[in-house]
């Protein structure tokens, strides 16, 4: 027989190491995997053997008058050499033709294999990558309520911190800082380029002013304004006077730049001291009215712009925006790092929150599972073909021979014991048809 030849043959057969054609690799487990598909088809061809010597023995003991039982041993034999080579004749047909011949319909495996291929990947896209069948198993498996209840621990919740710190790590580490730092600042000068920014900066003020919010800025001008002069009094007074004429007496100038600067500093002492002061109320309405040119003039809003334009193409600001990313860059790297930082501590802590509520929130876990199932949903559904097709091209790019013994590795001891029930269940069933025929003949 092929099966029993071809056993001896392979009995010494050593682990391939080597992939084989078709992307393949027999592995230790696989060969053990074959050693025992072997000793199966041993013992099924030694059970057909078997048989076929009672069968012989069977029918010289008949033909010698040995009785009738020996016509019963012979039909049970004879039925169960049938059975025997009707089920390997079945298996041999699956992997390669019986006996070398070319039978129709065998060695369906390697004819057959693209088509098996397809109708694999038709079968899988149909039955396990429809919307309907992926939504129900996600809906059944309730994955809101498991994942908050995972995330609830503790030492659930600190591996996730770390995971995440990890993958924010690597990837601060790819990205490049020339690259960053130049799209940073095209983005930022292009958003600034491209947006009006006065009218905003006119209902800020607006409002500000509005809110009397501005006040404490006129008062730390004030205080500023009063100290500074006390500490420069000389220097005020000899500016007045080195504006003076040149014919105007010396006294006459000197008494005039004291005058003007106690006059200057009565009057910033009055504006410190008194928040109705009548100067301050100048300054309300120019910035009332300021606000308002900036959001309605348009000689004003263009002033800005062209403004905004010089102050965006200076050098400065432009290193000033590259270098930004470099210091949140390092900022975060550090934060990262350490397990303490505050930046970890808040991930765990939303993490446990987040947790917390979706082990017992229905609604969020409804949520959860709808945005996960839609999620699967759109991907089966969208890449469905290209999945089938990944199965199809695979299966369509293996050896047709290495397939066939890839295939009988892991399947081939079960069906070796098709061939050995075939022979009981036919010896059995020979014995039940030749009593029964030797009764009704009686």
């Amino acid at each position: 027989m092929e099966d029993a030849s071809a056993t001896v043959k392979n009995a010494s057969t050593p682990v391939e190491d080597t992939p084989a054609p078709g992307g393949f690799t027999y592995s230790p487990a696989d060969e053990e995997k074959r050693r025992g598909v072997r000793r199966m088809k041993i013992t099924a061809t030694g059970l057909l053997v078997f048989v076929a010597v009672v069968y012989v023995l069977a029918k010289w003991a008949q033909h010698s008058g040995a009785g009738p039982w020996a016509g019963y041993v012979a039909a049970a034999a004879e039925a169960g050499m049938v059975g025997a080579l009707a089920d390997w004749f079945a298996v041999t047909a699956l992997f390669r033709h019986p006996l070398g011949l070319p039978i129709p319909h065998t060695a369906i495996i390697p004819n057959k294999k693209d088509q098996l291929g397809a109708s694999l990947g038709d079968f899988v896209g149909e039955n396990f990558l429809s919307a309907d069948v992926v939504r129900g198993r996600l809906h059944a498996v309730g994955i809101g309520s498991r994942l908050g209840t995972w995330l609830a621990e503790p030492a659930h919740a600190d591996r996730v911190t770390a995971e995440l710190a990890t993958a924010l790590r690597g990837a601060l580490t790819v990205l490049r800082d020339s690259d960053v730092q130049a799209v940073v600042g095209e983005a930022i000068t292009r958003r600034a380029d491209a947006q009006e920014i006065a009218p905003g900066m006119g209902k800020m003020l607006e409002k500000v002013v509005a809110d009397g919010g501005h006040k404490r800025v006129v008062d730390l001008v004030c205080v500023r304004a009063h100290d500074w002069l006390v500490e420069h009094a000389d220097s005020v007074m000899d500016a007045v006077q080195g504006g003076a004429p040149g014919w105007t007496p010396r006294f006459v100038d000197k008494r005039v730049g004291e005058r003007v600067y106690k006059e200057l500093l009565r009057f910033v002492t009055e504006m410190r001291d008194m928040p109705e002061h009548p100067a301050r109320g100048a300054v309300d309405r120019f910035l009332a009215d300021f606000a308002g040119d900036l959001q309605s003039d348009t000689d004003t809003r263009e002033r800005v712009e062209r403004l905004k334009r010089e102050i965006l193409g200076r050098g400065e600001v432009q290193d000033l925006i590259a270098s930004t990313w470099s210091a949140v860059r390092q900022m975060i790297v550090a934060a990262a790092e350490d397990e303490r930082s505050e930046l970890r501590l808040r991930v765990r802590a939303s993490l446990l929150s987040l947790g917390a509520r979706m082990a017992t929130d229905g609604r969020l876990q409804q949520k959860v599972d709808g945005w996960v199932e839609g999620a699967a949903v759109y991907v089966v559904t969208t890449y469905r073909d290209e999945i089938t097709s990944l199965i199809t091209d695979t299966v369509a790019g293996w050896d047709a021979e290495h397939t066939s013994k890839k295939i009988e590795a892991h399947i081939g001891r079960d069906l070796q014991f098709i061939r050995i029930n075939g022979t009981v269940v036919g010896s059995l069933a020979g014995l039940a048809i030749y009593t029964v025929s030797r009764l009704l003949g009686a």
